[in-house]
């Protein structure tokens, strides 16, 4: 729902919409709550030429089950418009997305 002629828009508007995404979604794990587990889990993952999401690691652990629940959400994600090359044709596209938890 971010496309736009404008990349710098349009980029912007993604990443509002995968942080709002992350914060409705997100589940404290019990035990990192419980041990004030804090901290960012970088998960990495690709959206496929379809625009589905693949291959989706944590590629740190900050314990708790943090890791754990950032790859659940992240493979949650809905479509994304796939990337394209020069002749228009769809990528697969690899991302990286920090996962923050904060105890509030």
């Amino acid at each position: 729902g971010c496309n736009d002629s404008n990349k710098a828009k349009e980029e912007k508007c993604t990443v509002n919409k995968i942080y709002g995404f992350l914060k409705k979604k997100l589940k404290y794990p019990i035990e990192a709550e419980r041990s004030a587990i804090e901290g960012t889990v970088n998960v990495t993952f690709v959206i496929e030429r379809d625009g589905s999401v693949t291959e989706v690691k944590a590629l740190n652990d900050i314990g708790g089950g943090c890791a754990r629940e950032a790859v659940r959400i992240v493979k949650q994600f809905p479509k994304f418009e796939p990337g394209l090359n020069s002749k228009g044709e769809s990528l697969r596209v690899q991302y990286n997305q920090p996962v923050r938890f904060s105890i509030d």
